[in-house]
């Protein structure tokens, strides 16, 4: 029986979803988990990697069961292993040739930054806490225009880790503000390494004044990531949604 299960989890004990050598990962720990269930190791495919710090609303992750189980059983027995910053949100049975990662047609990421002096300790670790930065949000929205569409993104990509294509399609870019919380929507197919926190720090130069909107057009162009701005923390990085066909049902509840 081939399954999907949407897994939110809180990235700070984690070295990111992938498993690695050395380090301890979210998809490891989930793989531990179901082999308990199954009785022999289990392998997991998940819609996207996220790096250490990075938490998660909506990573979605199929893998195949020799047993039948009822999703909801499913769902209460991997909880009840799993550690309480990893949670199994939603279960399903899918078609035998769905993959959490060839299937998704889009991935969401949300960022939130906090813009004050004072940050509610709740928020920690949820959240980028830029101290007293307040930003020009006219300018932050002409900024995310900018960014949407398909652009060579190397100035986006981690250092040494760019790809020989750095071409990437934007579908959506969007901020929102709350009182003093601000919230960056981000929406593609495919994304290069750490681009959406680098698309976060260069919307954060340009709003602060630091930078102009057309050194933002230059960087677009195919600048190198040393004429880009920092890479912001990981921690108000969130794993938001996965979007499949709509024939495709795997969860009744949206996130």
């Amino acid at each position: 029986m081939n399954y999907a299960v949407k897994v939110s989890y809180i990235g700070k004990n984690y070295s990111g979803w992938q498993v690695q050598p050395d380090a301890l990962s979210v998809q490891e720990v989930i793989e531990e988990v179901l082999a308990k269930i199954e009785g022999s190791q289990v392998r997991i495919t998940g819609a996207g990697r996220t790096d250490k710090g990075v938490n998660s609303w909506g990573q979605v992750a199929s893998f195949r069961l020799s047993k039948n189980i009822i999703p909801e059983k499913l769902r209460l027995a991997m909880n009840f292993y799993l550690p309480d910053d990893i949670r199994i949100m939603s279960t399903a049975a899918v078609p035998d040739d769905f993959s959490a990662r060839y299937s998704a047609l889009s991935r969401e990421y949300r960022y939130f930054i906090y813009h004050d002096w004072v940050c509610p300790p709740m928020l920690n670790n949820f959240v980028w806490w830029r101290k007293g930065q307040d930003w020009d949000m006219n300018t932050a929205r002409e900024a995310c225009k900018m960014i949407q569409g398909r652009h060579n993104f190397r100035a986006f990509c981690r250092a040494g880790e760019c790809p020989d294509d750095p071409f990437r399609t934007i579908d959506s870019l969007k901020i929102r503000t709350r009182g003093r919380l601000s919230v960056i929507s981000v929406k593609a197919q495919s994304f290069l390494t750490n681009m959406v926190r680098i698309i976060v720090g260069n919307i954060d130069s340009v709003s602060l004044g630091k930078k102009s909107l057309s050194w933002l057009e230059g960087l677009l162009s195919g600048d190198e990531r040393s004429e880009s701005a920092m890479t912001v923390p990981a921690c108000g990085l969130w794993f938001w949604r996965v979007n499949y066909s709509s024939n495709l049902k795997v969860f009744d509840k949206p996130s």
